[in-house]
């Protein structure tokens, strides 16, 4: 393995511990599909007859998701990274038009799919 790959590997592996702390802070594993995360809810434990307890429950829960979402983005990203550098393909290639992926772009987010060209 290229010496910058285990560097950015392992960049990435500690971004992934941390990511997978702050999903479990927001949310949990849908049983149903392990590679998917949704966020976690209180609304079930309250009465339906608290109408400012209901809104606050819901309130919570949204900015759980919202937070969730941006979460589970950037843990796919991770993933995907990773599963590159230890497959020994695709890591730091661009997926759009093929071409290396500047150094300098993978210093700054080692799990850049892309080069600057064709980031989203």
């Amino acid at each position: 393995m290229d010496p910058k790959n285990k560097e950015f590997k392992t960049k990435l592996e500690e971004e992934l511990t941390l990511l997978e702390e702050e999903l479990k802070s927001v949310g949990r594993k849908n049983p149903d599909n392990a590679k998917d995360w949704e966020a976690r809810s209180t609304i079930t434990e309250i009465l339906p007859n608290d109408e400012e307890e209901v809104a606050d429950k819901l309130g919570s829960y949204q900015g759980n998701n919202s937070i969730l979402n941006e979460l589970e983005i950037r843990y796919n990203e991770v993933k995907s990274a990773l599963e590159k550098i230890n497959s020994g393909k695709g890591y730091g290639v661009c997926e759009v038009c093929g071409e290396p992926i500047d150094p300098a772009r993978l210093e700054a987010n080692p799990a850049a799919a892309t080069c600057i060209k064709h980031m989203k």
